[in-house]
């Protein structure tokens, strides 16, 4: 069975970045819920090599992530810390599930 990580990115996170996460780089799936929503957003974002945060983009539409209600995304990043970006929710968790490439196991 392969081995996959599963870094906490964050509970109960309000407005602003939370903490900073090493992420292996690779395939991954992020999960997000909150308490309340309020037309909030939360964005995956990713350390540039400038020190400045990126926003991932969702791996299948090329779109920036950004998740409105309780729900997943799917993204490839390199190796690098990885972090949350909220806006206007509370009561934030999520997750970033890797997904081995080894798809057999």
């Amino acid at each position: 069975m392969a081995r996959r990580i599963q870094l906490a990115l964050g509970t109960g996170l309000s407005a602003g970045q939370g903490p900073a996460m090493d992420w292996p780089g690779g395939e991954g799936m992020l999960a997000v819920s909150a308490a309340s929503w309020s037309s909030g957003t939360v964005r995956l974002q990713q350390m540039g090599p400038d020190g400045n945060w990126y926003t991932l983009q969702n791996e299948k539409t090329i779109t920036p992530i950004s998740i409105t209600a309780n729900g997943t995304a799917n993204f490839m990043a390199p190796a690098g810390k990885v972090s949350l970006l909220v806006a206007g929710a509370s009561g934030v968790s999520g997750w970033a599930v890797g997904i081995p490439s080894n798809v057999a196991g």
